[in-house]
Formats: structure tokens, C-alpha cells, sequence
């Protein structure tokens, strides 16, 4: 009996142990290693790195809206000087967009991230040393150039360290750091600029704007850090054919999840996605048309590398996009591309010359109290001007730093605030409207209310107008970027999004620089151009197709 039962028992174990083999050996593709890897404290620890980050991609273009008008006795800023200011950052992106796409496709995202932010946060803590309008400008160029790198890379990294269960999780809360990061930087701007901070050491003069601009490179300078305890991609990796490297780092996401040894690891082979190396000796290689084959024998199915030569990879590439050129998708996609550029120059220009209209207003206010004069937005930029001017004009170093009240900080906090609670709500206005008519309803109001500006008789009205004007683009231009997703191929919509977003930069810097050289012609010019952009865009929006029947 006693050796029945033991055959008994071999025969009954021997299955189990024979499909615990099989799926040990079983090569499995990235969804399935990840989800093995599980969720965990990993997860959070990457969230946590992924805040300063975050901080550091808002911060980089809207750091020079808060210290324009402290800093313009320091620096003999123009109108146009401090438009150039705004813009530096967005020329910079545009500058490098193509160039970071490629590097990061090449050389892996962690490297970019880690390289990217640190190197962010030298240029920032540098134009915190500015001592003249060039070196800022400069600087702020550089800054854009550099950190348009890390800032959309930190989106890819965040999605393939996380399975598809989780990533639109992930990418909310994504979504809701960064409007964190709007409110925060106010706040900080609040504590930090009416504090009297300035000293010279010899003839270099530290003002408190240049303390405020190195503190707000300091989120750059914590990821940049804390990035290279982090591992590689394991997406990237597979895609690049280093499997073992990939293996590694699945191992490290499922040591700290689960606590457990990296070799309790279940998985032990990946699936070859896309061969691009040569094999390393007895690697092991699989790829998904022979997959069941090695399954069924029991056994790992070795196969070759094979190299693709430059122009190889240059012809791929070109018949991928070629149907961007063609039509239909060459009409949707310049139609997408035009409203996108018209929406950031209406949007991105009140938003970024915002904090100096409440400078301007307060100034004013403050300059006549108790007096009967006009307090109307037009006669506040006409002051505002005209004492610019005057003071570069005079050339005689007694420029006098305006007076900005803790109420100019405050309306810039209510403006953000508003914009976070507006981003809680976006998805449920979405639903009941529905995504087109919320574009085009939206697009035509904050074309109206960005015109309605010029007839604002109070700071009062001005940041009643101006917290709606910014909350309605917001929405408006969130509900555009979804209709992108949909109404493109799977297999274009990376490459028609970059685009888009590009031209909205383009749209940005333009914006910025033409609003000075409009309000120094008159009052209403620059109202007129943010105004009929958004119109123009409400307009452009009915002509989008309902649905669409691309997948």
C-alpha cells in the first residue's frame, strides 16, 4: 500500500509541477511581467519622485509671470523685454522637441530623465544669478530647451512602469499634481517676493526674485536625484531587445512590492518584441511567432537579432506617417493643429501676463486712492506704459520697483485655486455635455469673456473675468486633446499629439510676444487678438467630425 500511495502521489503531483514548469518557462510579454511584478510600495515611491518632477515642468514656464514686475527696475525691462521673457521658455521646447523624441527612443528614459532634470536645475539656479535682462533671457532659452526633455518623457516613464489596470489611474492623479503645481506656485510666490531679502556681495547684487527662481529649481534638482535610484524603463528595454536588463528591472519593482527575494521572481523568460541587437552569448530569445511553438517542446525557441540599417529605419518610419500627408488625415490634422495654436496664444497669453495686470492694477489703485480717477483696465495699461517708458527712457538708474500689494498674490491663488476645483469637475462636465459641445460652447465663451477684459473697471472684475476666462480654456482644451486621441489612428496619434502640442507652444511664444507691442499701440488690440483666437477656434471646432471610426 505504501508504495501505491506513493505513485498515487507522484501522478497526482507530476501534472502540477509539469504546468508550474510551463509557466515558469513560459516567456511572457510586458503587460504580463508587469502585473507579476504588482503594485505596491514601488508604485508609491514613483509617484512621490514623479511630484517634483511635475512641479518642476509647471514651474518652468510660468516662474518668469510672477517676477516680471518685481524685477523690472532691476533688470530696465520693456514691455517687449518681459513678453521675450514669457516666450524664452516655449521657443526653447520648440527648439528641441524633435531632438529629445529622438534621444529618448535611443538612449533609454531613465538616462534622459535623470540627465534632463539636473542639468534643468543648473540653468535654473544660473538665471537666479542674472544680473541683466541677456543673461536671463538666455538662461530661460536654455531652460526650455533643456527640461522639454525630461517633461515629456516623465509621462512615458510613469505609463510603462505601471500595467493597464492602473495607468489611468496614474495618469490622474498625473493630472491633478499639475494642477497642484499652479496653485502652489503663487503661494510660493506670496511668501517668498514682498519678503526684503536683497544684499550685494561686492558688486553682485541678489535681489529676492533671484531668491525665488532658485528655490523653484530646487524640484528639478530633487527628481534629478532621486530618478537614479530608480530603475530603466522595462518597456524601453524590451524594445530594444535587452531582455535581461528588462528582467532585472522587473525583479527590483517586485522586491520592493512584495518584500519578497528578487529570485521568487515568477517570471523567468520575455517575450523578444522588437529584435533591434545582437544576442549575447546564451541569452535566450523569444518573439511571439515562436512562443506556442517553444511551449509545446518544452523548450526556449532561440532566435537572431537582426540589425536595421538607418535607412531601413528612415523608410519605416516614413510609411507610418505618410497617411499624415495624405488625405483624409492632412486636413483633420491641420485643422486640429490651427485650433490647438489658437487656443494656447489666447490662453497662455492672459494666463502668463496675468500676475503683472494685477501688479498693474494695484500699482494703480494704490497711486490714486481717493481719488476720482478712472480705474478701468484701459486706463491702468495706458499708466502702466507710460511709466515704463518714462523710466527706460530716462536712463538715470532712479527707477522706482512698483508697489505690489499681498492682494496681487492672492488673485493670482483664487485664479489657480478656481483652475484646480474647475480640473476635479472637467470629466463630469464632459459627460453630461458631451466632448464636442463643450469644446465649441467653451471655445466661443472664453473668446468673449478674453474680449470682455477690455471693458473691466476693477481688479475685482478683472479677476472675476479672467478666473472664468482661464477655467473654460482649461477645460476647453483638455476636451480638444481627447478628440485628437479618437479621431486619429492608434498608429499616428503619439506622433499628431506632439505636433499639436508643438504648434500650441508656437501659439504660446506668439501670443506672449505680441501682446507688449499690441498694448503699446492701444487698449483693446491686444484683447482683440486673444479674444477672435479662441472665437476663431469655437469656430474651426463645429467643422470636427462627431465620432470617428478609427481604432
Amino acid at each position: 500500500m505504501a508504495v501505491t500511495s506513493v505513485n498515487n502521489d507522484d501522478e497526482a503531483s507530476s501534472p502540477r509541477n509539469d504546468n508550474k514548469t510551463k509557466e515558469l518557462n513560459e516567456p511572457a510579454d510586458f503587460e504580463k511581467a508587469i502585473d507579476a511584478a504588482g503594485f505596491g510600495l514601488f508604485n508609491v515611491l514613483l509617484i512621490f519622485i514623479a511630484i517634483p518632477a511635475t512641479l518642476a515642468n509647471v514651474f518652468s514656464t510660468t516662474t518668469m509671470a510672477y517676477i516680471l514686475p518685481i524685477a523690472e527696475c532691476d533688470l530696465k525691462l520693456t514691455l517687449f523685454n518681459k513678453g521675450m521673457l514669457n516666450a524664452a521658455t516655449y521657443a526653447g521646447m520648440i527648439s528641441s522637441a524633435i531632438i529629445w523624441g529622438y534621444l529618448a527612443d535611443t538612449q533609454g528614459r531613465k538616462k534622459i530623465l535623470v540627465i534632463g532634470y539636473i542639468a534643468d536645475a543648473i540653468c535654473v539656479f544660473c538665471s537666479s544669478l542674472s544680473q541683466n535682462f541677456a543673461m536671463l533671457v538666455t538662461f530661460k532659452f536654455i531652460g526650455g530647451l533643456i527640461v522639454n526633455g525630461p517633461g515629456a518623457v516623465l509621462f512615458t516613464y510613469l505609463t510603462e512602469l505601471h500595467g493597464a489596470k492602473h495607468r489611468p489611474r496614474v495618469l490622474m492623479i498625473l493630472g491633478m499634481i499639475t494642477s497642484f503645481g499652479t496653485l502652489l506656485l503663487p503661494i510660493l510666490a506670496w511668501l517668498i517676493l514682498p519678503q526684503d531679502w536683497e544684499f550685494a556681495l561686492q558688486d553682485f547684487n541678489v535681489h529676492t526674485w533671484q531668491m525665488f527662481l532658485l528655490i523653484c529649481g530646487l524640484p528639478s534638482l530633487i527628481c534629478g536625484l532621486a530618478l537614479i535610484a530608480l530603475p530603466e524603463s522595462p518597456k524601453f528595454l524590451m524594445s530594444q531587445g535587452r531582455n535581461m536588463e528588462a528582467l532585472k528591472a522587473f525583479q527590483k519593482i517586485y522586491f520592493f512590492n512584495t518584500r519578497q527575494p528578487k529570485n521568487t521572481y515568477p517570471i523567468q523568460h520575455l517575450i523578444e518584441e522588437v529584435p533591434t541587437r545582437d544576442t549575447n552569448a546564451n541569452e535566450v530569445i523569444f518573439n511571439i511567432e515562436n512562443k506556442l511553438q517553444g511551449i509545446e517542446e518544452n523548450e526556449p525557441v532561440k532566435s537572431k537579432r537582426q540589425h536595421r540599417t538607418l535607412v531601413q529605419s528612415l523608410r519605416e518610419g516614413w510609411q507610418q506617417t505618410k497617411p499624415m500627408f495624405r488625405k483624409p488625415l492632412l486636413a483633420r490634422s491641420l485643422h486640429v493643429y490651427l485650433m490647438q495654436f489658437c487656443i494656447l496664444l489666447g490662453l497662455n497669453t492672459i494666463r502668463l501676463w496675468l500676475p503683472q495686470l494685477f501688479a498693474s492694477i494695484a500699482e494703480f489703485e494704490h497711486e490714486f486712492a481717493g481719488t476720482d480717477e478712472s480705474s478701468n483696465l484701459c486706463a491702468i495699461l495706458d499708466y502702466s506704459v507710460n511709466k515704463t517708458a518714462t523710466a527706460i527712457a530716462s536712463n538715470t538708474g532712479d527707477c522706482t520697483a512698483p508697489h505690489v500689494s499681498v492682494d496681487t498674490y492672492f488673485n493670482n491663488i483664487i485664479v489657480s485655486l478656481a483652475g484646480l476645483v474647475g480640473f476635479c469637475f472637467a470629466d463630469l462636465i464632459v459627460r453630461v455635455v458631451g466632448n464636442k459641445r463643450l469644446l465649441t460652447y467653451g471655445l466661443l465663451i472664453s473668446g468673449f469673456l478674453g474680449l470682455s477684459l477690455y471693458w473691466s473697471n476693477s481688479g475685482l472684475t478683472t479677476l472675476i473675468i479672467s478666473t472664468l476666462f482661464i477655467n473654460v480654456s482649461l477645460i476647453s482644451t483638455s476636451s480638444l486633446l481627447s478628440m485628437v486621441i479618437c479621431s486619429f489612428p492608434t498608429t499616428l496619434r503619439t506622433m499628431i499629439l506632439a505636433t499639436c502640442m508643438m504648434l500650441g507652444r508656437l501659439g504660446a511664444l506668439s501670443g506672449n510676444l505680441m501682446f507688449p507691442i499690441l498694448v503699446e499701440i492701444g487698449c483693446i488690440p491686444p484683447f482683440i487678438m486673444v479674444g477672435s483666437a479662441l472665437i476663431l477656434a469655437g469656430l474651426l471646432s463645429c467643422f470636427l467630425p462627431k465620432s470617428t471610426t478609427f481604432k
